[in-house]
């Protein structure tokens, strides 16, 4: 069990540092390298899906703009929208 959180923190911190985009490459692999050693494996799973999102929406939520999809509330959204990049 132990393993597979590892290799799942791997996988999101992998997917947060390499977007697309320099700012969401930036952005997210702030927030993740933050947060990722006190996530449960629910919220990491939540993490994974957040990742699964493009990074135009992903974008607009943070920024609390207007998004073509509707995001899940749980613990780790309501993390990101709070969470103060200094970059």
């Amino acid at each position: 069990m132990n393993l597979d959180i590892e290799q799942l923190k791997k996988k999101i911190i992998y997917r947060s540092n390499y977007r697309g985009t320099k700012e969401m490459d930036k952005l997210l692999g702030a927030f993740t390298n933050k947060y990722i050693n006190e996530l449960s494996l629910i919220d990491l799973e939540d993490l994974k899906d957040l990742l699964d999102i493009d990074d135009d929406n992903l974008y607009n939520f943070y920024k609390g703009l207007k998004t073509e999809i509707i995001f899940k509330e749980n613990y780790i959204t309501n993390l990101f929208k709070k969470f103060k990049y200094k970059g």
